[in-house]
């Protein structure tokens, strides 16, 4: 057997909490790497992952904002021309049937 079929796989989330665990600064990474049974290299490399790829988290938010707002403005965009035909079908109607005494 091998190195790598030995080695033990975490999962992201219970990386995420050590990351969290790591960020909010009340121990040290030997302390949390002590607790958890892991090398505090690993968790180091986890937090520099985490770091290098949260501007990226708001990028995204950013993007579906955008892409939120464009779709409302096509909906708000839409019901305004559909109010433009109502209008008009119920002026012609008037003038139709002679309720426009204009």
């Amino acid at each position: 057997m091998g190195q790598a079929s030995m080695r033990k796989r975490y999962t992201t989330s219970f990386k995420a909490e050590v990351v969290q665990e790591v960020l909010k600064e009340d121990k040290l990474i030997t302390q949390i790497a002590s607790a958890h049974g892991i090398h505090p290299n690993l968790i180091s490399e986890w937090k520099a992952a985490a770091l290098k790829e949260l501007p990226s988290l708001f990028e995204k938010e950013r993007s579906e904002l955008a892409k939120e707002r464009a779709a409302h403005e096509k909906q708000v965009n839409e019901l305004y021309a559909e109010i433009g035909r109502l209008t008009t079908q119920v002026a012609w109607l008037k003038k139709k049937s002679g309720i426009d005494h204009e």
